[in-house]
C-alpha cells in the first residue's frame, strides 16, 4: 500500500507549527539530530541563547538545555553541532564545565543572579564626572574581595580636571594604593594611559564593572574599534548615565587577554552578603578582627573596639571606615525595602 502523500497546505501547517514550537522554546534537539560533543566557550549571553566559541574561534548560536539554569559570559561549556540551522539556531549546550570563579549581584527578582565566569581580574571604572565616589569603589571591592577575584580601580575622564583636582583625586586613591590596589588614571578620550591599561588587560579575563555614565563604553571603543560599542551621555537631570550595553560579552583583545563587558549597572547592592562579608570584604581590617572586646561587636560604638582603634591610630583609613558603617546601614534598608516589597506581591 503506497503512503499517502501531503498537500501542500498540510506540509505549510506542519512546518509553521513546527517553527512555533521552535519561537517558544518548545522544540528539543534529538540526538540523531547533534553531532559529537565539543568543549566550547560562552562569548555572548542573549535572553534564550548563548553564542559558543570554539578553539578555532568559530561561533555558533545554541539553545541550552532545560537543566541548564544559569550559563554566563566565560562559561566553558560542551555543546553540540546540529545537522542543520534551526532559525539561526546551530546547536545546543549541553553542560558546563566547573568554575574557577563567579562575580554576582542581586537582583530583586531572580535572587542572585550570576553575571560572568571564570575572571581573572575585575576592572572597576570611576570618573570625575558625574562623580568619583568612594563608597561606589567600596561597594565594587567588597564584591571583589568575597568573590576572590583581584581588582584594579581605574579613574576614567582624568583629562577633564586641572592639575589641582588631578592631585586631589590622586590624594585619594592613595587611600587604596596604601592598602594594596592597583589604582590607574587615564583618559578614552586623550588616550593618557591606556598603554598602561592594555598591560593589565593582557594578563587574563577582565570583566569592566562600574556605574552608568564612567566610560566603560568608551573606554571599549578605544581598546576594540571595530566593536564600535554604544555610548551614553551623563543626564544633565540626574547626573546618572544612561545604560547602553544590552547583552554581555567577551572580546579578544589586539595585545593578548580578554575583556568581558556587561550590561551598565549603576550600583552593586550588597543585601545578599551577611554584614560578617562585607566586614571581610575591607581587607585592613583582617589583622585587628577578632582582637575585639566583645565577640557580637559592631565595630561602631562598642567598648574595646580593635577596628576604631586602628582608625584612631590611623592604621585605618576614616573615610573607609566611614564608608563600611554606609555599606552596612544599606545593607539592612534595602533588605527591609526588599521584604516589604515582597509582601506586596
Amino acid at each position: 500500500m503506497s503512503k499517502r502523500r501531503l498537500t501542500q497546505n498540510q506540509q505549510r501547517r506542519i512546518q509553521s507549527n513546527h517553527h512555533k514550537k521552535i519561537s517558544k522554546k518548545e522544540f528539543e534537539w534529538q540526538d540523531e539530530m547533534l553531532g559529537d560533543i565539543q568543549q566550547g566557550i560562552v562569548v555572548t549571553r542573549h535572553a534564550k541563547h548563548a553564542d559558543v566559541e570554539t578553539e578555532s574561534g568559530e561561533i555558533f548560536r545554541c539553545n541550552l538545555r532545560r537543566t541548564l539554569k544559569n550559563v554566563v559570559v566565560g562559561d566553558v561549556v560542551s555543546w553540540r553541532l546540529g545537522n542543520e540551522q534551526l532559525q539561526g539556531i546551530s546547536g545546543v549546550i549541553e553542560a558546563i564545565y566547573p568554575r574557577k570563579n563567579e562575580l554576582s549581584r542581586p537582583d530583586y527578582y531572580d535572587g542572585i543572579k550570576v553575571m560572568a565566569a571564570n575572571i581573572d581580574q575585575i576592572i572597576i571604572v570611576s570618573a570625575v564626572l558625574p562623580q568619583l565616589s568612594l563608597n561606589i569603589i567600596d561597594r565594587y571591592l567588597v564584591i571583589c574581595e568575597n568573590a576572590n577575584i583581584p581588582a584594579l580601580i581605574v579613574l576614567n575622564k582624568i583629562d577633564l580636571l586641572d592639575a589641582q583636582a588631578r592631585q586631589e583625586v590622586e590624594k585619594q586613591l592613595a587611600i587604596y594604593q596604601k592598602i594594596g590596589y592597583q589604582t590607574l588614571c587615564l583618559s578614552a578620550d586623550s588616550g593618557e594611559n591606556m598603554a598602561t591599561l592594555d598591560a593589565y588587560l593582557a594578563q587574563g579575563t577582565s570583566i569592566f564593572v562600574g556605574q552608568s555614565g564612567v566610560g566603560k563604553s568608551s573606554l571599549i571603543n578605544r581598546l576594540l574599534p571595530e566593536v564600535n560599542a554604544q555610548t551614553g551621555e551623563v543626564s544633565d537631570i540626574s547626573g546618572l548615565g544612561q545604560h547602553t550595553t544590552t547583552a554581555s560579552r567577551l572580546y579578544h583583545l589586539q595585545q593578548g587577554g580578554n575583556l568581558i563587558d556587561s550590561p551598565g549597572i549603576r550600583e552593586f547592592g550588597l543585601w545578599h552578603l551577611e554584614p560578617e562579608q562585607i566586614t571581610q570584604g575591607y581587607r585592613e581590617f583582617q589583622s585587628v578582627l577578632g582582637t575585639c572586646k566583645f565577640r557580637d561587636c559592631k565595630h561602631k560604638d562598642d567598648p574595646g573596639c580593635a577596628v576604631r582603634e586602628a582608625v584612631e591610630l590611623g592604621k585605618i583609613d576614616s573615610v573607609r571606615f566611614e564608608n563600611y558603617h554606609r555599606l552596612i546601614e544599606s545593607r539592612e534598608e534595602t533588605k527591609s525595602q526588599r521584604h516589604f516589597r515582597k509582601e506586596d506581591l
